[in-house]
C-alpha cells in the first residue's frame, strides 16, 4: 500500500448548505450520507461566495485576490482582479506533483480568464495564451471538461489536454465528468502513483437540466412549498446536532412571497424537483466513484473531500437569448431561454433557474445567497472521508474553517511542501490556509487566524465568535455567532467599540490580501 493517500477533491456548484440529506435536506443522497457516516462533517466551513473566487482560493490556499481572481474572470485592470490565476502562485496540483502525485482535473475550470462560450466561439480559443491558463498549464497531467463557467449540461465546448473534443453521444456533464475522473484514477494506479483528482461538477448551477427519470423521482414532493421546506430542514439540522437549537431560523427573504401566495405551484414544484434531480445525480455518481475505489482496493487510502463553492443561487434567467451560451441542443434545436411558466424545466432545449424563493430554502436556515457574504452565501457542507486516516466516524466538527485550509491539510497529509513549488518571481504569498489534519486524527484543533471575505463590495470578517458583515456600501452589521449564527440580531449599535475594532482588523486584512474598494475596481475597468 502506498504511504501517501490518494486525494479526491469534489466540488459542487451553487449547492445550498442544507440540500443533501446529511445536512438536513430531503433530497436523497445515500452515497454522500454514507461518506459522512464513515467520516466527518464540518458544520462551519466557509467558501468565497462565488464560483471563480472560491475555485481560485481552493486551488491555491490563498485568498482569491492574492491568487488574481478577486472578482470574476474578467480582467479589471489590477493584478488582484486580473481574472485568471497568477503564474507565481502555485496550485495544489503543482505542489503535489513535487511529492510524486499524478494529477487530474475533470469538470468546470472557471479560473483562467474569460472564455467566450457561445456558438462558434470555441474556434477562437488559444490554449497557449498565458492570460487564459488551463489546468494543463497549472500542474494537471490530465483535463476533461469546460474551461468556462458552465452552460448546458447536454451541449458544451468540451476539451482535454489535447484540445477541443467532439461531444460524445448521450452526453450529460455530471455522468461524463465522473467517467473521466475514474479514468484518471486508473491511469495513476497503472503508473503506481498516488493520485490527486479534482472533480468539479457544474451541478446544480443553472440551467435546470436533468434526466427525466431523476426528475420523475421528485415530482410532487415540493407542493408543500418553500416555507415548509425551510422549517423542516431547520428542524432536521437541529435534531442531528449540526446547528445550535438556540439559533432561530432566519426570516423568509423579503423578496420571496409566502408559499400561499405563490403563482402556479405545480410549475414551482417542477422547478425544485428538477434541481433536486441534479443533486441526486451528483450523489449517484459519487456512488459510482465509491464503488470503483472499493473494487480497486483504494477506498481505505483515499482522502475524499466534498463541498460546494458557494450557497444556493437566487439568480433569475430572463427570456432573451444569452449571447454567452450555446444557443442550440446537441441535435440542433433552438434553446428556449427564460423561466417560462409555459415550459417544463429540465429538457435540453430549456434554460431556467430555480429562483430566489427556492434558493432561500436551499440555504436554510441562513440569510442571503451566492454573491453575498452573509452565512447563506458563504456556508458550505464539508464531508471528509478517509478510513485509513480518520479517527472516529459520523462525528460533526464545529470548528470554523475555510476552503483555503484544504490545500494546507492535503500538503501535510501528502508530505508535500508548498515552498517546493514556489519557484517564480515575484515571490508567492505565504499560504493563508491552516491544516486541520489534527481534527481528522481526532485531536482538538482551532484555526489561529481570523477570516476575511470580500466579493463585489460585500465584506465580512470573522474573528472568534464575532462576525462583521455588510452588503455593498451599506452599514456594517455585527453578530455574535455563538448565539446567533443565523444573523438575526445585529449588535452594531450595542457594541460600537467592538465594531470599530473589527473594522480596523478587516481593513488590515484587506490591505494585506490585495483587496480594493469595489467601486474603485469598477471605475478602473471603465477607464
Amino acid at each position: 500500500m502506498k504511504d501517501q493517500p490518494n486525494v479526491l477533491l469534489i466540488l459542487c456548484d451553487d449547492m445550498g448548505y442544507s440540500d443533501i440529506g446529511c445536512y438536513g435536506g430531503e433530497i436523497e443522497t445515500p452515497n454522500l450520507d454514507a461518506l459522512a457516516a464513515g467520516g466527518l462533517r464540518f458544520s462551519s466551513m466557509y467558501n468565497c461566495a462565488r464560483c471563480c473566487p472560491s475555485r481560485a482560493a481552493l486551488l491555491t490556499g490563498v485568498y482569491p485576490h492574492q491568487a488574481g481572481v478577486g472578482f470574476m474572470v474578467q480582467n479589471m485592470g489590477h493584478p488582484s482582479y486580473q481574472g485568471y490565476l497568477k503564474e507565481n502562485v502555485p496550485t495544489i496540483a503543482e505542489v503535489l506533483k513535487t511529492a510524486g502525485y499524478a494529477t487530474g482535473y475533470s469538470g468546470k475550470w472557471h479560473a483562467g480568464g474569460h472564455w467566450p462560450r457561445g456558438d462558434g466561439d470555441a474556434a477562437k480559443w488559444r490554449f497557449d495564451d498565458p492570460t487564459h491558463p488551463t489546468p494543463m498549464s497549472r500542474g494537471f497531467d490530465r483535463f476533461y471538461g469546460n474551461p468556462a463557467g458552465g452552460g448546458s449540461y447536454f451541449n458544451i465546448h468540451l476539451i482535454n489536454e489535447h484540445g477541443l473534443l467532439e461531444l460524445p453521444e448521450n452526453f450529460y456533464t455530471t455522468d461524463n465528468y465522473t467517467s473521466a475522473a475514474i479514468d484518471m484514477m486508473n491511469e495513476a494506479a497503472a503508473a503506481d502513483q498516488p493520485f490527486f483528482v479534482h472533480l468539479c461538477y457544474n451541478a446544480p448551477h443553472w440551467p435546470l437540466h436533468a434526466l427525466p427519470e431523476d426528475i420523475a423521482k421528485y415530482r410532487g414532493r415540493y407542493r408543500q412549498g418553500w416555507d415548509a421546506m425551510r422549517t423542516a430542514r431547520h428542524e432536521q439540522l437541529k435534531g442531528m446536532g449540526m446547528l445550535d437549537p438556540r439559533w432561530e431560523i432566519s426570516r423568509r427573504d423579503d423578496q420571496a412571497p409566502p408559499w400561499t401566495e405563490a403563482e402556479d405551484r405545480d410549475w414551482e414544484d417542477a422547478r425544485m424537483a428538477t434541481y433536486a434531480a441534479m443533486v441526486d445525480r451528483v450523489d449517484q455518481n459519487v456512488g459510482r466513484i465509491i464503488e470503483h475505489l472499493r473494487q480497486t482496493n483504494e477506498l481505505d487510502n483515499t482522502l475524499i473531500i466534498f463541498l460546494s463553492d458557494n450557497g444556493g443561487c437566487a439568480e433569475q434567467i430572463g427570456p432573451g437569448p444569452r449571447a454567452m451560451e450555446i444557443q442550440t441542443t446537441p441535435d440542433g434545436r433552438p434553446m428556449r431561454f427564460g423561466n417560462r411558466r409555459d415550459l417544463q424545466p429540465g429538457a435540453p432545449d430549456t434554460f431556467m433557474s430555480y429562483d430566489l424563493p427556492w434558493a432561500n430554502a436551499s440555504n436554510s436556515p441562513f440569510r442571503r445567497f451566492k454573491h453575498w457574504v452573509h452565512e447563506g452565501g458563504i456556508s458550505t457542507p464539508l464531508i471528509v472521508h478517509w478510513p485509513r486516516g480518520i479517527a472516529g466516524t459520523g462525528i460533526i466538527r464545529h470548528e470554523v474553517c475555510h476552503l483555503i485550509d484544504i490545500p494546507a491539510t492535503v500538503y501535510e497529509l501528502a508530505g508535500a511542501d508548498y515552498a517546493d513549488a514556489c519557484q517564480k518571481e515575484p515571490a508567492a504569498p505565504v499560504i493563508e490556509g491552516e491544516s486541520f489534519a489534527a481534527a481528522l486524527a481526532g485531536h482538538a484543533w482551532q484555526r489561529q487566524r481570523a477570516l476575511g471575505f470580500e466579493h463585489e463590495g460585500n465584506c465580512a470578517f470573522r474573528d472568534g465568535d464575532l462576525k462583521l458583515v455588510r452588503c455593498h456600501n451599506r452599514p456594517w452589521e455585527l453578530y455574535d455567532m455563538s448565539n446567533d449564527r443565523t444573523e438575526m440580531h445585529d449588535l452594531a449599535d450595542q457594541y460600537p467599540e467592538q465594531l470599530r475594532a473589527l473594522v480596523g482588523k478587516y481593513n488590515d486584512w484587506a490591505a494585506r490580501c490585495e483587496v480594493l474598494p469595489f467601486d474603485e475596481v469598477r471605475a478602473g475597468k471603465k477607464r
